[in-house]
């Protein structure tokens, strides 16, 4: 099963985000850098796995949509892997 972290602590700036979600997730340089990036990365090559993902709380104020978009982008890969053999799960921890 696949088990990544993604330590979002004090982040400040969306392409710093981006690129903690590129080494949390161990992807290649070709990420774009984006949610719909995000998302065809996770719902792709993530569907047996749980994601973690730190400091959520840390972030700045300008990150704070940005957070609030990458749960509903987890949720929605939750949603479309849970009736599957092998699910997703994640949690944001802080």
């Amino acid at each position: 099963m696949y088990q990544a972290t993604i330590d979002l602590t004090d982040c400040k700036y969306l392409m710093e985000l981006h690129e903690r979600i590129k080494k949390g997730l161990n992807l290649e340089d070709g990420y774009g850098r984006n949610w719909s990036a995000f998302w065809d990365e996770i719902n792709r090559n993530i569907k047996c796995g749980f994601i973690t993902v730190k400091g959520s709380e840390t972030v700045s104020k300008e990150l704070e949509s940005s957070v609030e978009k990458m749960h509903e982008i987890l949720e929605r890969n939750k949603q479309s892997w849970a009736h599957s053999d092998c699910p997703f799960d994640y949690e944001f921890v802080d």
